[in-house]
């Protein structure tokens, strides 16, 4: 602890909490998550006070502060997440149905707004998927996925909460027909794993990162014309995320029920999706051309 109190040691641990092993840099919100980690930690082994607290402050930091904001690029409209969906079902062998499994799980991010985190561990006996109209679904449990080394089960997924909630909060989401449409017939193809999980692989185990991913890059491949494939358009699962909550901005929904039914804040959804409103300039330049022409 005490090679801590040497300045150029402190340096050397920021810079690490900075880049990844190939050398890129770590984002700045990972960044930040970093620091606050590293200040709370010192601080405790330095006894909550003293050296420990004053030690990172005085080392100049900056993190970045606008990696936060969507890359519009990423984002797909209606279409072409309809194309996206479709094809996947062409992904695999149809009695594997590697593809087939991931409707419903890819549907949900994009027609809820769902992380991944939380897809995966959307269950039966939590969601309303009437015949016609609008369903819902009460969001209460997550599963990131951490790896057997991090998680207290030894399992690669922990059973956790809501992102950012306290512990037994839960979120009610609204289903858009659409969405109702696509999980029913999901249940009625697949049924259900053993604790009520809608989506789960062949052999009913929680879905990992690896496996969709890499079926979300074989359906982008059969969707998306050569020149977009080569594009960042949805190469991540969590693009379907943000194409919702940039399409529910669009469509003039209240950003206040907007970040309501994703789970953020107003302020971090108007941070994180401002360059994604599209055609809001215009409506800025027409009302400042109406009010400039009121006094010509």
């Amino acid at each position: 602890m005490d090679d801590l109190l040497d300045p150029e040691v402190m340096r050397g641990v920021i810079r690490s909490l900075s880049v990844r092993a190939d050398g890129s840099a770590v984002p700045g919100s990972t960044q930040r998550h970093c620091k606050k980690t590293l200040v709370n930690a010192v601080g405790y082994a330095f006894g909550g006070g003293g050296a420990g607290d004053d030690l990172i402050p005085e080392i100049r930091w900056q993190v970045p502060t606008d990696d936060e904001e969507v890359d519009p690029r990423v984002l797909v409209n209606p279409g072409q997440a309809r194309s996206l969906l479709d094809a996947l079902s062409y992904v695999g062998l149809y009695g594997r149905a590697r593809g087939r499994r991931l409707v419903g799980f890819f549907a949900g991010m994009y027609y809820a707004g769902l992380r991944p985190e939380e897809a995966v561990a959307v269950k039966y006996q939590d969601c309303v998927l009437p015949a016609h109209g609008w369903g819902r679904f009460v969001l209460h449990e997550t599963r990131p996925q951490a790896g057997k080394r991090y998680t207290d089960s030894g399992r690669n997924h922990d059973e956790r909460g809501l992102k950012s909630r306290r512990r037994g909060a839960v979120r009610v989401v609204p289903l858009p027909p659409q969405l109702v449409t696509i999980w029913r017939q999901s249940v009625d193809t697949f049924g259900t794993a053993a604790d009520g999980r809608m989506f789960f692989t062949e052999r009913g185990r929680v879905l990992g990162s690896s496996g969709y991913c890499t079926t979300l890059r074989d359906a982008r491949i059969l969707a998306l014309p050569p020149d977009l494939v080569e594009s960042p358009l949805v190469a991540r699962a969590y693009d379907l995320r943000h194409s919702a909550l940039s399409t529910w901005l669009n469509a003039g929904v209240d950003p206040t029920e907007v970040a309501e039914r994703a789970g953020n804040t107003v302020e971090t959804l108007l941070r994180t999706y401002a360059k994604c409103l599209y055609g809001r300039q215009t409506v800025a330049n027409d009302r400042i051309d109406k009010f400039l022409g009121d006094y010509e």
